[in-house]
């Protein structure tokens, strides 16, 4: 092991980078959770701000000392970026689990890219918006037609992917010994979070091949989208309810990971 390795592993396991890392579990939750609420107000005919990752930074930048808020928010997301990409670069696990932290780690950067935007002054575009624009610029390549249908497919299969992690409980692995009681509980958090996240990225999985096959990228879409379409289906505004209260479940599941998570 070379010196260099030697001090980022040093750097990745103190304790500061852990305290780092529940930190940013801590605001992970918070960005499910108002995600949740603003779904939650969709399904009652209230919802004007959209149900993605920027409604929910908007929504806190709102609130008496928001921007003290996002600071903190953007301080704990670029800890779990670092954090992820400690495990993808220098885990020890399997290949897909090293590859599951790199891909977590361009999605805390997106956030944290977010939020920075804000906070400086810019504005950061929505997830249904960014989602068309890569769609629009993957369907203009050769064969872009098929790349953006094996995109979607993988979309989809990651939410498969999700909805068996949470049914066989495979997020008791990343958690610490806890007391029976607190376990219970935290299976019932994750298994609705996870068959949560897994609808709707099934979901926007559908809508992405759907893009392909028209050749629309207007047909893309992200987390408002696919949200709301859930409001269209026969179940009405009572699925896009049941899928928004697992995203609050959710929420409460990354607040308990903050406290019990192996880092």
């Amino acid at each position: 092991m070379s010196e260099a390795e030697a001090m980022a592993r040093r750097a990745a396991d103190s304790p500061a980078m852990d305290k780092l890392a529940r930190v940013g579990l801590v605001c992970r939750g918070v960005l499910y959770g108002l995600i949740g609420v603003l779904a939650v107000q969709i399904a009652l005919g209230d919802g004007g701000r959209e149900a993605d990752k920027n409604g929910a930074i908007a929504t806190v930048a709102d609130l008496p000392f928001g921007a003290v808020l996002l600071w903190v928010m953007a301080v704990g997301f670029a800890g779990l970026t670092l954090w992820q990409a400690s495990e993808a670069i220098l885990g020890h696990g399997k290949v897909t689990n090293r590859i599951e932290a790199g891909s977590r780690v361009v999605v805390y950067a997106f956030v944290c890219t977010a939020l920075l935007t804000l906070l400086l002054g810019g504005k950061s575009r929505s997830d249904d918006q960014k989602s068309q624009d890569v769609t629009a610029k993957l369907l203009g390549l050769p064969a872009g037609q098929l790349i953006v249908g094996a995109l979607g497919l993988g979309i989809v299969a990651l939410g498969v992917y999700w909805v068996r992690y949470g049914i066989k409980k495979e997020f008791r692995k990343q958690l610490r010994p806890m007391s029976p009681r607190a376990g219970k509980v935290m299976d019932r958090l994750g298994l609705a979070g996870y068959l949560a996240r897994g609808l709707i990225a099934g979901l926007a999985g559908v809508f992405v091949i759907q893009a392909a096959i028209t050749f629309d990228p207007d047909k893309a879409g992200g987390i408002d989208a696919t949200l709301r379409a859930f409001a269209n289906t026969p179940a009405g505004p009572w699925l896009l309810m049941v899928v928004a209260l697992g995203l609050l479940l959710f929420a409460g599941y990354c607040f308990g990971e903050a406290r019990w998570r192996r880092t």
